[in-house]
């Protein structure tokens, strides 16, 4: 391969890299932008111990566990290739990888997405989960359960010989993330005040829409680098294609809530179409390569409309969720990864068949891992805050300090 092209490849993935980093930025705002000033310390605080644990474990065994080079013959289900991320004879080179990037620029950028299983949680358990142990929590599942699904399909496991298709993480990503959340908000119960006595959900209003807004738009950048990333290098006619259809499916998946929700509820509710956007990007991850632009439409549109509905059907269920994360990364993740057999270039019954059983099998693996984990920290170390502490705020309680202590004073 060229030396040339060997290096915008590599360049063209530390970019994207850089990009993926950058979605924790909008993550955290759009965290701290739905949910109440009392609590904003406490969630920043997660978002970075997330950010900073997750690639320490990827570096320490993670990265190894999740491609761990399965030998023929093998499960395909778990596999370790050893501690440490030392490069492979070779790793510096265009013999690595098809010349698409170096072996640490692939350490990095996988890494990137690492963190973000448990980042789609911080956001479903906000304003009432104890710090300690959600970080315990963000320990074991990015430790373990996150490379160990990972492995089944982009580490050569089982899933991807049966023909799996998940591009840049419909499922690997982002709904193991929301299995996670669905499991959490389940166990520790709504926030004080969700729920009337009849049982009929309010409004807990965010203390900052202005910085959720901006969340969101730096999600929908820092997408550009999660699903144009993961074409693995700078091949031009496929990247262009992937931005686009991520683009596309974005601004569908926006209108078709905003739709949807104003014909329902007759007003124009700003974070439902938000979190529309949000819903689009994630349904056309699993298949953003494999997509016409106008299959990118009809996909994001329909997420949109599985926001509005995901959100209502949560509240139907009495689970209390502040940002949407099950209904934006637990049900669109679902439909994108179900998308990918019924539009685009694999679209048929048996690729639909083998991605509702990837779906399902990888559902039932971080429901079981989810629901032991947390009930193990619920009955030694107990996973919601006194009543007191949900009340006056986890900033005070938990970190000691105000995110806004000026205006407070003032």
């Amino acid at each position: 391969m060229d030396a040339g092209l060997f290096t915008a490849n590599n360049v063209w993935m530390m970019l994207a890299t850089a990009l993926v980093f950058f979605m924790h930025t909008g993550f955290a705002f759009l965290e701290i932008g739905l949910t109440r000033q009392k609590n904003t310390i406490n969630i920043l605080f997660k978002n970075i111990f997330i950010i900073t644990v997750g690639l320490l474990l990827y570096y320490a065994w993670g990265f190894n566990m999740m491609y761990p080079g399965f030998e023929e013959g093998s499960s395909g289900i778990f596999g370790f290739a050893g501690f440490g991320i030392a490069a492979p004879e070779g790793g510096m080179t265009p013999d690595y990888a098809d010349g698409g990037y170096t072996w640490w620029t692939d350490f990095l950028f996988q890494g990137m997405f690492a963190a973000t299983a448990a980042t789609i949680v911080s956001g479903a358990v906000a304003e009432r989960i104890k710090i300690g142990s959600f970080m315990i929590f963000t320990v074991v599942y990015v430790g373990l359960v996150y490379p160990i699904v990972g492995a089944w399909k982009w580490g050569g496991g089982f899933l991807d010989s049966w023909g799996f298709y998940d591009f840049a993480g419909s499922t690997l990503v982002h709904s193991v993330g929301g299995w996670a959340a669905l499991v959490a908000i389940f166990l520790l119960g709504s926030r004080i005040g969700k729920f009337d006595d009849a049982g009929k959900p309010k409004a807990i209003p965010g203390h900052s829409i202005p910085m959720a807004t901006a969340g969101v738009l730096i999600l929908w950048l820092g997408w550009f680098g999660f699903n144009g990333g993961s074409v693995l290098s700078a091949d031009p006619e496929l990247t262009s294609l992937v931005l686009v259809t991520t683009s596309l499916a974005a601004a569908a998946g926006g209108i078709g809530a905003f739709l949807l929700s104003s014909i329902l509820y007759k007003n124009l509710d700003l974070t439902m179409f938000l979190n529309g956007i949000l819903g689009g990007l994630v349904g056309i991850t699993a298949g953003a390569d494999l997509m016409s632009p106008n299959e990118a439409v009809v996909i994001g549109f329909l997420a949109g409309l599985i926001i509005v509905l995901g959100v209502a059907l949560v509240d139907k269920l009495k689970l209390d969720d502040p940002v949407g994360a099950v209904a934006v990364h637990l049900i669109c993740g679902i439909w994108g990864t179900l998308a990918v057999g019924i539009f685009g270039d694999k679209a048929g019954a048996g690729q639909f068949m083998t991605q509702l059983y990837g779906v399902l099998i990888v559902g039932a693996f971080c429901v079981i891992c989810s629901f032991i984990i947390l009930s193990v920290l619920k009955a030694v170390m107990g996973l919601r805050v006194s009543k007191e502490e949900e009340i006056e705020g986890l900033d005070i309680h938990e970190h000691g300090m105000d995110a806004y202590p000026d205006f407070i004073n003032d």
